[in-house]
């Protein structure tokens, strides 16, 4: 018998956030183990199937012990190899080699192969024990996981686990070698003759009401072939390819590729496409989280915006409910499957998020810019004139043209920005602002949302409705000026409090109001300045919050950590602003310093690292619950492309605009099978340069120099 090939040619790359645990996924399904491919009782680990652990040990023992890890390989985030070794019996040195192939799909395939280096047959014993305990996502998360284990059965030969209180969830496990099966254990004793090898072929299926779900890889289907790698294949096939002469941001956009392929979610018909936030404990979908990852992965498809808007449309706010923060047009914060999902966040479908229902608004204009059919626009006209309407009713009660939050019950989310841990939001001496909350980013998420259906409008005819668009927007700018500014700190406060007093701490949210334009000249030229200097560039990126604030922390979530999205957003709206001075330049250090630190987490930046200054640690420290991948991380590297390119397609109107302010040390950069409407375009750039081929005589090239072509 020959040993398995590998699934991929690519170069391993990095699994997981660092440390000892091992992230696979494909889709919501996901795997988390140690780096002996082990699933260990009394960790967090597991298999995770529709927001349920439906293996909670998974453990695998060689002669009755734990075999000694080598490494992890991985060229695909759904997949690796775990290369282990035999304990020795004496000496240093081990004679047999232990490999556990692992695929997770709608469950998990692992095949197991030994090969046996000396010169004399040996005798292996195998034991993998299996146990579920089906606890819900967040309680395997927050530490409250159920006492006790699956029931357990053996039935035609398989291993047949049940939930004690869930009746409805289930797993069976089956396996080629002629294992003998036992309720918790698989167990092999086999010979391997000198020179030889031996595998055995493992499938872990969860069950839902006593079907088991199809997990599209037949039993001995390679990776290469399976379900993700066709999934990965079909994703790769339909987006833009992009070429670069740097090396670091060739490997992180390869990555990019790879990493929102695994992540994307499918319709049960498979039509529409979106993608999960991030692996491990946000593997559903997010209003916020994919709305932006599908804002940044425009350049590589279109129809995943596509596909995240009408998802979200579908399940778009229609009755006011306290419990689940439900309004109507208001777009949903998260969506959960799990046992416990009616207890998490008010229900399955949880709604307390306050930037998400512009940012929908935001994205279809976007998405109609580039080139998304325009029937499919239009229907999803409605979902956005009721995602305004909710913004005007339901998001600003008091009148005063400001969006803000304030949950509706002791279960919802105290912040619902996306800095929404319970501390996040607080002025410059660290004292927590107090709800009603309006964040200076979600006015310039619903500012641009106003100019953004306003378009809509005025491309359709409607020029009423989009002269008062505009005029609302206007309004609503020129009260965020007065409101918001800060003359004697230079920075636009991070929010106003119940009181209308600005919560003046110095923070990363800024950089979304130059992303959005909401900004004056004038104050962008202010804000370049404070977002430039060490208190709040780390060296790998900008932190959440400055180190002279009081709830400083570079080890929290959001009071002074680096997310690269939010970094990313900064220097989109850095080189929005690029004819203010200073604003290009920290644009590409901070590009660069990213840049740098994906190098350190191995090409995959994760959610979000310590802020902790360059000139203290010479790589970012990792953050210990970060998520990897993440979807909006994951895309953040295609928004920094983007942006650098000045790349700014508006179909309808047929013109291409670009405006090149590359770093000097990206040198050339090519995207091919640019899909613009009907139209394929190639694009070269270098520096301030650039050039377009395919473009059909009917459409306009828009360059610095406006040269067409």
């Amino acid at each position: 018998m020959t040993a398995p090939t590998p699934f991929n040619s690519g170069s391993p790359v990095q699994i997981g956030s660092g440390g000892d645990t091992v992230t696979l996924v494909d889709g919501a399904t996901f795997c988390l183990s140690d780096r002996h491919g082990n699933v260990m009782v009394g960790r967090s680990h597991g298999l995770f199937f529709r927001d349920a652990r439906v293996l909670s040990r998974w453990e695998l023992r060689i002669d009755g012990e734990t075999a000694e890890a080598l490494s992890v390989e991985s060229t695909e985030a759904f997949a690796a190899q775990f290369i282990l070794r035999r304990p020795p019996r004496s000496g240093p040195d081990s004679t047999l080699l232990v490999v556990r192939e692992r695929l997770v799909t709608d469950g998990l395939r692992e095949t197991i192969w030994l090969q046996n280096m000396d010169k004399e047959s040996t005798v292996v014993s195998l034991e993998l024990h299996a146990d579920a305990d089906f606890a819900d996502l967040f309680a395997v998360k927050e530490g409250r996981v159920p006492v006790g284990g699956a029931e357990k059965a053996v039935a035609a030969g398989e291993l047949v686990l049940r939930g004690r209180g869930d009746r409805l969830r289930g797993l069976t496990v089956s396996a080629t070698g002629d294992p003998v099966v036992v309720p918790g254990s698989l167990n092999w004793r086999v010979v391997v003759p000198p020179g030889g090898r031996w595998q055995t072929e493992i499938t872990a299926q969860p069950t839902w009401a006593n079907h088991k779900v199809r997990t599209g890889t037949p039993c001995g289907e390679t990776a290469r072939n399976s379900a993700p790698a066709r999934k990965i294949e079909a994703w790769r096939d339909s987006a833009t390819t992009v070429d670069t002469d740097h090396t670091v941001l060739a490997r992180v956009l390869g990555q990019t590729e790879s990493d929102l392929g695994a992540l994307l979610i499918h319709d049960a018909d498979g039509r529409r496409s979106y993608v999960a936030a991030g692996a491990p404990w946000f593997m559903t979908l997010f209003g916020r989280d994919s709305l932006l990852t599908a804002w940044m992965a425009l350049p590589l498809d279109v129809g995943l915006s596509i596909g995240t808007l009408q998802r979200l449309a579908d399940l778009q706010g229609r009755r006011v409910d306290a419990v689940t923060e439900e309004q109507p047009g208001r777009i949903m914060h998260e969506l959960r499957h799990g046992p416990d999902s009616a207890d998490v966040l008010g229900g399955g479908v949880y709604y307390g998020t306050a930037d998400a229902t512009p940012l929908f608004v935001m994205l279809l204009a976007e998405c109609w810019r580039w080139g998304a059919d325009e029937a499919v626009i239009r229907a999803l006209l409605p979902a956005a004139d009721a995602a305004l309407a909710w913004a005007q009713e339901y998001g600003d009660q008091d009148g005063d043209c400001f969006v803000e939050y304030q949950r509706a019950t002791d279960r919802g989310l105290i912040n619902q920005g996306w800095k929404d841990s319970f501390d996040g939001i607080n002025d410059a001496a660290g004292r927590i602002a107090e709800p009603p909350i309006a964040l200076c980013e979600v006015q310039g998420y619903v500012y641009a949302a106003l100019l953004a259906r306003a378009e809509l409008a005025e491309a359709m005819g409607d020029t009423g409705r989009a002269d008062r668009l505009r005029a609302r927007a206007q309004l609503l700018r020129d009260r965020f000026i007065q409101k918001f500014w800060l003359p004697e700190k230079g920075w636009y406060a991070v929010a106003l409090d119940r009181h209308k007093r600005p919560v003046d701490a110095l923070t990363s949210n800024v950089g979304h109001c130059l992303w959005t334009g909401i900004a004056t000249d004038e104050h962008a030229a202010a804000i370049v300045e404070r977002l430039s200097g060490p208190e709040m560039d780390s060296g790998f990126g900008l932190r959440t919050l400055a180190t002279g604030m009081g709830a400083y922390n570079p080890m929290s979530y959001h009071n002074g950590s680096v997310w690269p999205h939010d970094t990313a957003i900064a220097v989109a709206g850095l080189l929005r602003y690029g004819h203010v001075p200073g604003a290009v330049h920290l644009a590409h250090r901070l590009t660069s310093e990213l840049l740098d630190a994906a190098t350190s987490f191995g090409g995959r930046l994760p959610e979000l690292f310590c802020g902790f200054p360059r000139t203290q640690f010479a790589a970012p420290v990792p953050y210990p619950t970060s998520c990897s991948p993440q979807a909006w991380t994951s895309a953040a590297p295609l928004l920094l492309l983007r942006s650098a390119l000045g790349l700014d397609p508006h179909v309808p109107n047929r013109t291409l605009s670009i405006a090149p302010r590359l770093p000097v040390e990206w040198g050339r950069i090519a995207l091919t099978n640019l899909r613009l409407g009907s139209s394929t375009v190639h694009l070269e750039a270098e520096g301030e340069t650039a050039k377009a081929h395919g473009l059909s005589d009917d459409w306009q090239l828009l360059t610095p120099d406006n040269v067409a072509g």
